[in-house]
C-alpha cells in the first residue's frame, strides 16, 4: 500500500475539446485515489498543440471539473510556459547519446515534404548512424533537425496496476521523436518531463495509453529517474459497444449539466464506470466513494455507459435532496428555461409542487418540459392524451357542471374535491375515472400525472378552476366542429 504522504497523481487534459466523459472518469479515479491516501492531485494542462489549443476549452475543462467538485491541490501547470525545460530535457539525452538529431524528410506521394507530417514516423532513421561531429556539423549549417530517442535493443517491461504483467520487445518499437523540428516536444517528452518535475508517483490514465508506457519508462530509465506506478482504465463504450462518441449522446459533462443532472449523481455514476466498490452497493456518497476506491476494484472489462442508468441514478438523487435544495435547483431550472416569470404560476406553493412531482423527475430539465403545466399556463394537450381521455361526448356537458361544484367547495381540500367528483360521477351514471382521466389532462396537458385531486391542491383553487374552464370551452369547441 502506497504511503499516503507519497501519493501524487495528475490529470493532464488535452484543451483542444472540452472535458468528456473519458477524461472526466480519468480525472474522478486519481481525484478519488489521491483523497484516499491523503495525497496531491495535480492539474496539468497539456497544450502544446498551440493549433487547436484555446483558451475558451481550457475554460470548458476547468468549469467541468468544478462542476464535479474534482479540486486540484497543484496547478493548473501549462506545457506551453515550459518549452525551454522540455528543450533542455531533451538536450541532455541528446549529449548522453541516449538521443540523436534526425535531419531526414520523407517526401510525400504528391511530391512534397513536411516536417510537421514526417518528423517521427516509421522509416526516417538513417541519422541514428552519423557520427556526433557529422550531427553537430549539420545542424551548425543550419540544416533543420528533430531529437529522436535512441531505442536500446531487449524488451520493456512494466507491472499496471490494473492489467498486470505487460513486455513488449523494443524491436517494434521506432526511434520516437522528443523534439519536433519546430522545438514544440511531441506527447512522451512533454508527459515523462513533467511527470518527473511533477514528482508524479502514480499515472492512471486511460487504457488507449497502454502503447505509449514503454517508450515512457525508456524516457525514465534514461534520465536515470525512478519510474512511476501505472494504472491503465478500462476504456468506456457506448451500448452498442463500441468507443464512446457524439452519436451516443452528449459526451462534454457540462452538456449533461445542461441537460438536467446532478452533479453528485454524475459523479456517482461516472465513479462506477469501470470500478466496483466489491458488493453490489450503487448509492455511494463522495465520503463513502473516497473511503472505498482502490485500484484493485478496477477491472479489465470495458465500461458500457448508458443514460437509462444514469437516469436511475439521477432520479434517486432527485429524490433524496432536501426539498429546500431542491426547490432552488428547480427554480433555477425554471428561470433557465424561461418557464419561471407567470405571475400567476404557484411559486408560493413550490415546495409543494416539486415534493409532488419529484418521484417521476428524472433529469432537473423535466421540471421546465414534462412538468410544464405546473409552472406556467403556457402549455397544451398531448394529442394522445387528447384523443384517448376527451373523446368521450359526454364530457361536454359532465365538465362545466363539475366545475359549478368546484366554485361552491370552500373546503377545497384533497379528501372535498375528491368526494364532490365521485358524488358527481355516481349521480350521473358514469365512471368516475371518465372524469379524473379529463381533467388529469385538462390540468396538466398529460394524460400520465400524480394523482388529480394531489394535483388540484399544488395548482391551488383559482388555477384548477381556470383550467377547468379551459377545458369546457375546449370541449364545446371540439363537439361543436
Amino acid at each position: 500500500m502506497p504511503d499516503r504522504k507519497q501519493v501524487r497523481v495528475r490529470f493532464a487534459p488535452s484543451p483542444t475539446g472540452y472535458l468528456h466523459v473519458g477524461g472526466a472518469r480519468t480525472a474522478l479515479f486519481n481525484w478519488l485515489y489521491a483523497r484516499h491516501f491523503g495525497g496531491k492531485f495535480i492539474l496539468r494542462i497539456e497544450d502544446t498543440d498551440l493549433a487547436r489549443s484555446s483558451e475558451e476549452m481550457v475554460e470548458g475543462i476547468l468549469q467541468g471539473m468544478r462542476w464535479l467538485g474534482l479540486d486540484w491541490d497543484e496547478g493548473p501547470f501549462f506545457q506551453s510556459q515550459r518549452l525551454d525545460r522540455y528543450r533542455e530535457f531533451a538536450a541532455k539525452l541528446l549529449a548522453s547519446g541516449s538521443a540523436y538529431r534526425c535531419f531526414c524528410r520523407i517526401v510525400e506521394s504528391d511530391g512534397e515534404s513536411s516536417p510537421e507530417r514526417t518528423w517521427g514516423q516509421p522509416g526516417a532513421h538513417l541519422c541514428a548512424s552519423l557520427t556526433g561531429e557529422q550531427s553537430a556539423a549539420r545542424a551548425a549549417a543550419g540544416e533543420p533537425f528533430a531529437i529522436r530517442f535512441r531505442v536500446p535493443p531487449d524488451k520493456t517491461s512494466f507491472d499496471d496496476k490494473v492489467f498486470g504483467r505487460i513486455e513488449v520487445e523494443n524491436s517494434i518499437l521506432e526511434d520516437f521523436v522528443l523534439l519536433r523540428t519546430d522545438g514544440i516536444p511531441t506527447y512522451h517528452l512533454g508527459v515523462v518531463v513533467d511527470d518527473l518535475d511533477m514528482q508524479i508517483t502514480h499515472v492512471i490514465r486511460g487504457a488507449d495509453h497502454i502503447s505509449n508506457t514503454p517508450k515512457q519508462i525508456l524516457l525514465y530509465r534514461a534520465a536515470g529517474a525512478p519510474v512511476p506506478e501505472f494504472a491503465h482504465l478500462p476504456l468506456i463504450l457506448g451500448p452498442d459497444k463500441q468507443r464512446l462518441s457524439k452519436r451516443h449522446g452528449a459526451t462534454s459533462v457540462m452538456a449533461y449539466a445542461e441537460m438536467g443532472y446532478l452533479a453528485d449523481a454524475f459523479f456517482n455514476f461516472l465513479a462506477l464506470l469501470g470500478w466496483s466498490p466489491g458488493d453490489d452497493r450503487e448509492m455511494l456518497s463522495r465520503r463513502e466513494l473516497i473511503e472505498l476506491f482502490s485500484l484493485e476494484g478496477v477491472g479489465k472489462a470495458n465500461a458500457v455507459f448508458g443514460l437509462d442508468k444514469l437516469d436511475w441514478f439521477n432520479g434517486q438523487y432527485i429524490r433524496n435532496t432536501s426539498p429546500e435544495d431542491l426547490s432552488a435547483m428547480v427554480a433555477r431550472e425554471l428561470k433557465s428555461a424561461k418557464v419561471w416569470g407567470d405571475p400567476n404560476s404557484p411559486s408560493s406553493n413550490l415546495h409543494a409542487t416539486v415534493d409532488l412531482l419529484k418521484s417521476r423527475a428524472k433529469r432537473l430539465s423535466d421540471f421546465s418540459s414534462t412538468f410544464r403545466a405546473f409552472f406556467t399556463d403556457d402549455y397544451v394537450y398531448e394529442k394522445a392524451a387528447a384523443e384517448k381521455f376527451l373523446a368521450d361526448a359526454r364530457l361536454k356537458d359532465l365538465i362545466p357542471a363539475l366545475l359549478n361544484l368546484y366554485r361552491e367547495d370552500h373546503a377545497y381540500t384533497i379528501e372535498s374535491t375528491e368526494q364532490i367528483l365521485r358524488h358527481f360521477a355516481e349521480k350521473e351514471g358514469v365512471k368516475a375515472g371518465l372524469l379524473i382521466n379529463a381533467l388529469r389532462v385538462g390540468l396538466t396537458g398529460q394524460g400520465v400525472a400524480p394523482g388529480l385531486f394531489e394535483v388540484m391542491q399544488v395548482l391551488g383553487r383559482e388555477k384548477t378552476l381556470a383550467r377547468m374552464q379551459r377545458l369546457g370551452e375546449h370541449l364545446r369547441i371540439t363537439n361543436d366542429e
